[in-house]
């Protein structure tokens, strides 16, 4: 099976020349382009006279994460696709126990590598971590991070695990599946996608999956910081859209509703620490979430399954109230 790695870019130069090198020394195996969404700056200059093994593929606007991975991917002939971020460092041997699990098991639709921090290499990193999850009310955490605790890699998360969603940070998808999902759901933009994504493969009865024996750092922030209110107006905005795209039908307003209550208590921890932005965006969200309601109404898969899709019923209630803020007390 034939690998691609993409790297979508907007305006990195400086994250391209300090991450592709090590990209294409530990990546013999694969083919590697660089998707550029529309970048104003040197960046594909850069790219074509200093890595002329990397070839380009140039979209005609920044249709962000969502748009930009769906307009480049077009392009792409290989059998496995591996999306990653602009700012990860990967390492030895990073593809090939990914490539044997796909070859293996055809079940296996998406698999993510462990992801750990740039800079702090002994912890876990906030975008993936060792696998994702979501609660009753769509609040997504992961094995080794929940909201802003990360925890130390200690060797507990050394075993292949089946999770709810993978990182769209490093995030690896056999081509055919993309192209019969139709990729990502482009009004999100960007977060919060690949969560959508993969919940609308789990309906497939296909497998997202985890394995320790591939290892990335993130540095994270690379092209939204997680203190910009834009990234809490989509992660609240998308989490909200995700429920609506894919819970069934008689459960979308009641847990909705209740999710809504408590992005309420996000709204008023905004205020009470002075961030009027943060709590602002989450209006913006909540409007936005309404704008579009009947237009993803209309879009929703016929693959609803009435499934339990979440392990917990609420990783707010465990984080701020239960107080247990590591992954192995929540099971």
């Amino acid at each position: 099976m034939k690998i691609a790695v993409i790297i979508l870019n907007w305006n990195g130069q400086k994250l391209l020349a300090q991450f592709l090198p090590t990209i294409i020394k530990y990546s013999k195996e694969a083919a590697i382009y660089v998707a550029d969404n529309a970048s104003t700056d040197n960046s594909v200059k850069h790219v074509t006279e200093s890595f002329p093994e990397v070839q380009i593929i140039s979209n005609k606007e920044n249709g962000g994460y969502a748009k930009g991975y769906n307009d480049a991917l077009k392009h792409v002939k290989e059998d496995i696709y591996c999306l990653l971020n602009s700012d990860i460092e990967v390492t030895e041997n990073w593809l090939s126990p990914i490539a044997a699990i796909f070859e293996k098991d055809s079940s296996v639709a998406v698999i993510q590598p462990k992801i750990k921090s740039y800079h702090q290499k002994e912890l876990f990193e906030y975008a993936g971590a060792a696998g994702g999850f979501i609660d009753k009310y769509g609040y997504p955490f992961c094995r080794g991070r929940i909201f802003d605790t990360l925890e130390k890699d200690e060797g507990q998360y050394e075993y292949e695990e089946e999770i709810f969603w993978a990182s769209g940070a490093c995030f690896f998808i056999r081509k055919e599946i993309f192209r019969e999902q139709k990729g990502f759901d482009e009004l999100f933009f960007a977060h919060m996608e690949e969560i959508d994504l993969c919940w609308r493969i789990q309906n497939t009865n296909k497998k997202i999956l985890y394995t320790p024996e591939s290892t990335v750092y993130h540095v994270g922030g690379g092209t939204l910081n997680k203190l910009n209110s834009i990234k809490t107006f989509y992660n609240f905005r998308n989490s909200l859209l995700t429920l609506l795209k894919n819970l069934p039908e008689d459960q979308i307003k009641p847990i909705v509703f209740k999710r809504m209550l408590l992005d309420g208590l996000a709204f008023a921890k905004f205020c009470l620490n002075l961030q009027f932005k943060h709590a602002t965006a989450i209006l913006k969200a909540h409007y936005s979430y309404y704008k579009f309601k009947n237009q993803v109404l209309k879009s929703r898969s016929k693959n609803v399954k009435k499934k339990n899709y979440y392990q917990i019923v609420s990783i707010v209630h465990y984080y701020y109230i239960a107080r247990k803020k590591n992954y192995k007390n929540l099971i």
